[in-house]
């Protein structure tokens, strides 16, 4: 995630300078010997280094691309060095102008001056882009959460479908009517797969693992009603069944892969899912429908949000006339914050 750029008003940058300027000569105001002209230039050195600290230091804190939230004492020594090589160039000037002054005693209090003056810069700065990033987390954890309940939502209304329960409890009253020897497991898996929904709906992420056995038990329950009409290959190794993933993934994509195609004895959908290139692959042939069922993506789009947000990662999706197919990046536990 990118660093947001510090944006400070110019107007603070020239009144806050100009006032140090007059600061750093109200001691001689106070003085019985004040010199106008003296403390004119010292002002103006001191107000001049001033605005060269402030746009040196929001240049420097700008260029880190890397969102931080502490305090990087390495770029805080080269601002200092910077600031003691410039302070060290006007009071170099101020003496010229001022030439019936000795600075050699005097320097090392122009100095400390100066770095007083950058470390007040810096460290304004640096709570300023403290304040910018932590504003920006909250704001990007409360668009997760926000997709992330659009996702539940979308996941709710559609494994909640009553076209679902319509046809799965049509496929239950069959198979008993029919003495059907398979009649306990369709209603265990139509037990478990709601379980499952309400279960890992309030979750981000869940191994691959979890989320096969959502997929097995949806599987079940579509077989009772296709047969033999889809044909399912997991090709998953145990690597990636360790892997992370957003619950009901790739059960939507196998869902999408029935709604969208014909599914028949005589045409079986073939479905495949396997890892190849950092990716997990869920692909089938196009065998579309002649009356495609109504669809408004959005079960896709909310995939696509949350790798987006999850992984900062597009998912690929690949379709031609011949087949469809798509690639999830993986999601190892070291990624997920």
């Amino acid at each position: 995630m990118q660093q947001q750029k510090i944006k400070i008003s110019q107007a603070i940058i020239w009144v806050s300078s100009i006032f140090l300027g007059i600061l750093s000569s109200v001691p001689q105001l106070a003085s019985h010997q004040f010199d106008g002209k003296e403390a004119l230039v010292n002002s103006g050195i001191t107000a001049a280094f001033s605005v060269i600290m402030w746009y040196i230091n929001i240049y420097m804190l700008n260029r880190t691309k890397k969102r931080r939230q502490h305090i990087s004492y390495s770029r805080l020594m080269v601002v200092l060095a910077f600031g003691m090589v410039i302070m060290f160039g006007l009071a170099w000037i101020q003496q010229l102008i001022l030439s019936h002054i000795n600075f050699g005693p005097v320097m090392l209090m122009i100095e400390v001056r100066g770095i007083l003056i950058n470390l007040v810069c810096y460290m304004f700065l640096n709570l300023l882009q403290n304040s910018y990033t932590g504003q920006q987390i909250q704001l990007e954890l409360e668009k997760v959460k926000s997709d992330n309940l659009g996702a539940q939502y979308e996941l709710l209304k559609q494994q909640i479908n009553p076209h679902f329960l319509f046809n799965s409890l049509n496929t239950l009253k069959m198979m008993a009517e029919t003495r059907d020897e398979e009649t306990v497991d369709f209603i265990i898996q139509l037990s478990d797969f709601y379980r499952f929904t309400l279960e890992s709906r309030k979750l981000d992420l869940i191994n691959v693992q979890e989320e096969m056995k959502i997929v097995d038990a949806y599987l079940f329950l579509q077989k009772a009603r296709f047969g033999d009409g889809i044909m399912f290959t997991n090709l998953l190794g145990k690597e990636t069944v360790s892997t992370l993933i957003p619950p009901f993934t790739l059960q939507l994509l196998v869902e999408n892969c029935i709604k969208h195609n014909i599914v028949s004895q005589s045409k079986p959908l073939y479905i495949k899912i396997y890892t190849a290139d950092g990716h997990i692959v869920i692909e089938n042939p196009i065998q579309r429908k002649v009356h495609p069922e109504d669809s408004l993506g959005v079960g896709l789009d909310n995939i696509k949000m949350r790798y987006k947000h999850l992984l900062e990662k597009d998912i690929i999706i690949n379709s031609d006339e011949k087949i469809f197919q798509i690639k999830l990046p993986l999601i190892h536990e070291y990624h997920h914050y």
